[in-house]
């Protein structure tokens, strides 16, 4: 077993190249059982095992700087540089991060967990090199998806023009979560069918040379015939177009082929592009045959793979997205449902093979959605931009911008939104909130439970303006669905629970747990008012006026940041009355990034809990009576 013997890059570079085969399978075995058990990104990590050995091999980490993309591939770059025996912490609390973390290792000289960023990283870290007047190579390594992203092109043009030696490696495995999309997976796809351009090249080249040189004019001439070889072989040539030496395609998996080609590479001067094609699940068919379903697997994966397929109870929020808006759809034609290379994430893939004129994955490229549905709303139609909270953060100026200053007709469908587990505070959906709450026009709400959630869609649907639905990651819980869907007034909460000794304000997800800090606070003989507050923006304020007459005590609670939360627009409203002398408590995500784990553990971190509601209530209710 070499796997064993391997904690570090200086280890692995003592084995002969020909015990690599051997030690990639090693590693593949082992990812395969150790995710069995954690869960985490299997797929994309089985498809770069050759590619992380053969830069680890051939570099040197960490003084050479490689930077991962996205960071779903990384974990065989941990693998191999110590982190092997913690593998059974990942994405667990106080474990190991399923992403590139900087206090884990010197290794780990970029930290991500949304795509596209490495290009610009990359460029800022070559202009501080040779500023510096240091030494050291520059490898950022990037999907094809990923390169859908605009920030990820405008790093190409910079990169391109700009002349400095960096070494990208375009790992293109034809996926991101869902399969790629648009011109530049198409483009790629040329260019992955046409793998003898290079040796034509090579040919045209040597011929060339052959010639007696006879001036300038004929030197001229013969770039002319390398260049026609080039479009008459791979249309556009676009890398070599912005700048780069182009190098590929070459076999991801073969390791002979692709040492020689990153040794070319890195023999080259300026910015090269190092193409490489792999299978995203290599080495384990389930996850090559079912590369979306497979791209992350949950604990026990394995276990659940033999249990046969049947509906989960209670219902996923996806999956209850996916079907109101089917519904929707089936009754009005301006219905269209936008995606950024979340399909499947985003419970929409029933809605696409139903609606394929109506349904748009537009790849990863946040910011073109959110403009693409602004611009469908000018026209008439009633786009759904369904998105994950922490990818929405990339679209910020498209809704401010775009569709809110215009004031058009985009449904902003939230998902993930709140603690997310095991992804951690790079997926954290407890900012949009406050993002969201601040911007004119917009309307901002969430359920208690998925029967909720399916007449605020509804409700979204119907309304007149910009309006953003956020939901949880995971399941419902379990209630009892209508049969008909309803309009819900906008700006108006729910009261699920009367009582005059102290007030519970819960958004979404925080309505169960107020519901049984009340039950407890009545064991105890005080009589809490629950209230579902539905939006954060705008407020009941008809609500809050009658709690500062009656002069009740408020404890607001949310899966969201204190900082510009709902809580603080609960703040806010009474200060501008200038008459209120209710006391408020806010309860939410303190001002530190969260990292992974548990759902459960995270809202225990930060305070969300059953026990610290009754504390909470208990406190602001001393603090009125003082006041009184």
């Amino acid at each position: 077993m070499h796997l064993e013997q391997i904690n570090s890059p200086e280890q692995l570079k003592k084995l002969p190249v020909r015990e690599l085969p051997r030690l990639a399978e090693e590693i593949r075995h082992f990812l395969i059982e150790s995710l069995s058990v954690t869960g985490g990104h299997l797929g994309s990590n089985l498809g770069v095992v050759e590619l992380t050995l053969a830069l680890h091999y051939l570099f040197d980490s960490p003084k050479d700087r490689l930077l991962w993309d996205v960071g779903h591939q990384a974990y065989v770059h941990k693998i191999l540089t110590g982190r092997r025996s913690q593998f059974d912490t990942l994405r667990q609390y106080k474990g190991l991060c399923g992403f590139p973390k900087m206090a884990e290792s010197e290794h780990d000289v970029w930290e991500t967990g949304h795509s596209s960023t490495s290009l610009s990283g990359a460029m800022g870290m070559a202009v501080a090199r040779d500023l510096k007047g240091e030494d050291y190579r520059v490898i950022p390594i990037i999907g094809d998806g990923a390169l859908t992203g605009g920030m990820a092109l405008e790093a190409l043009n910079h990169i391109g023009n700009e002349k400095r030696n960096i070494m990208v490696i375009l790992n293109d495995n034809e996926m991101s979560i869902s399969p790629n999309v648009g011109a530049i997976h198409n483009y790629l796809g040329k260019l992955r069918t046409h793998r003898h351009y290079h040796k034509l090249k090579e040919e045209v080249e040597y011929f060339l040379k052959k010639i007696p040189s006879v001036g300038g004019a004929f030197a001229t001439a013969a770039e002319r015939i390398k260049d026609s070889m080039k479009y008459l072989v791979v249309s556009g040539v676009l890398f070599e177009k912005l700048g780069f030496t182009y190098l590929g395609p070459v076999s991801g998996h073969n390791l002979d082929e692709l040492m020689e080609c990153l040794r070319q590479a890195d023999q080259t001067k300026g910015p090269v592009l190092v193409h490489v094609v792999t299978v995203k699940g290599k080495g384990y068919l389930p996850a090559e045959n079912h590369a979306e379903k497979l791209h992350g697997v949950s604990k026990g994966y394995k276990l659940e793979s033999n249990k046969g397929k049947k509906e989960e109870s209670p219902v996923k929020y996806p999956k209850v997205f996916g079907d109101t808006l089917i519904h929707l759809a089936e009754t009005d034609k301006r219905v269209v449902g936008v995606t950024p290379a979340m399909l499947g994430g985003s419970g929409m893939n029933e809605f696409a093979s139903k609606f394929p004129d109506r349904c748009f994955d537009v790849g990863i490229a946040e910011q073109h959605a959110g403009t693409f549905a602004a611009g469908l709303a000018t026209q008439g139609m009633k786009p759904v931009l369904a998105i994950y909270s922490t990818f929405l953060q990339r679209a910020y100026d498209q809704v401010i911008h775009d569709i809110a200053r215009q004031n058009l007709n985009v449904v902003l469908a939230v998902d993930r939104a709140g603690f997310v587990g095991a992804d951690g505070e790079t997926h954290q959906g407890v900012y949009d909130i406050a993002y969201l709450r601040c911007i004119p026009n917009l309307v901002v709400m969430m359920p208690k439970d998925e029967n909720e959630f399916r007449h605020m869609l509804y409700t979204a649907y119907r309304y007149n303006g910009p309006i953003a639905v956020r939901f949880p990651r995971g399941t419902g819980l379990g209630v009892e669905m209508d049969t008909e869907l309803k309009e819900l007034p906008i700006g108006k909460s729910e009261i699920l629970r009367e009582g005059g000794d102290v007030a519970l304000l819960a958004f979404g997800t925080m309505v169960p747990l107020a519901m049984e800090a009340a039950e407890r606070l009545a064991n105890e003989g005080v009589e809490a008012k629950v209230v579902n507050a539905r939006f954060a923006k705008p407020l009941d304020t008809e609500l809050l006026d009658r709690l500062n007459i009656e002069g009740t005590p408020v404890v607001t609670i949310e899966e969201g940041c204190v900082s510009g939360g709902f809580g603080s627009a609960v703040l806010e409203y009474f200060s501008m009355r200038g008459d209120s002398g209710v006391p408020v408590k806010i309860m939410g995500v303190p001002d530190y990034f969260v990292e992974h784990g548990d759902v459960k553990e995270q809202l225990c971190e930060v305070g969300l809990t059953v026990e610290n509601i009754v504390q909470n209530a208990h406190q602001m209710i001393t603090v009125h009576r003082q006041r009184v």
